[in-house]
């Protein structure tokens, strides 16, 4: 057994892929695509499902991907909250926590926390949350 992916599924799927790619260095391991039919909504119990869909390669990750999904016909849900039951955030390890935070609020980011030290003065571990452009958490770990 092996952890496969993750899967953000988004408003504008282009938006939050190029989001992703553009911060993250992220990359399109497929090009785009949309999937529909039975079997797919067979598979995911969504009546009449169309889902535009991008998978990203993830950095420092050989097998594992960020799935992009964006369904023609969505529920929308209000914006989770850091403290929520369910999937709580992304993590990513970066050389510059502070240029990182700039790279997300520029890119349509929004800020959540503060940049904080929570390892020692011999071994410090920056971290900060913040969130994509669709809301979703992120946090940023400097080491």
């Amino acid at each position: 057994m092996k952890f496969s992916h993750v899967s953000l599924v988004a408003r504008d799927r282009d938006r939050l892929a190029d989001f992703y790619t553009a911060v993250f260095e992220c990359e399109d391991r497929v090009e785009r695509w949309t999937m529909s039919g039975e079997q797919v909504s067979k598979g995911n119990g969504v009546a009449n499902s169309k889902i535009y869909a991008a998978w990203l390669s993830l950095p420092g990750a050989d097998d594992q991907f960020l799935e992009v999904l964006q369904y023609e016909n969505f529920e929308d849900r209000p914006t989770p909250a850091v403290n929520q039951p369910g999937l709580g955030h992304l993590c990513f390890e970066v050389e510059d926590i502070h240029a990182t935070s700039a790279a997300i609020l520029a890119a349509g980011g929004a800020p959540l926390g503060e940049v904080t030290d929570l390892g020692t003065p011999q071994s410090p571990v920056l971290c900060v949350y913040l969130r994509d452009p669709e809301g979703n958490v992120l946090e940023l770990e400097q080491r």
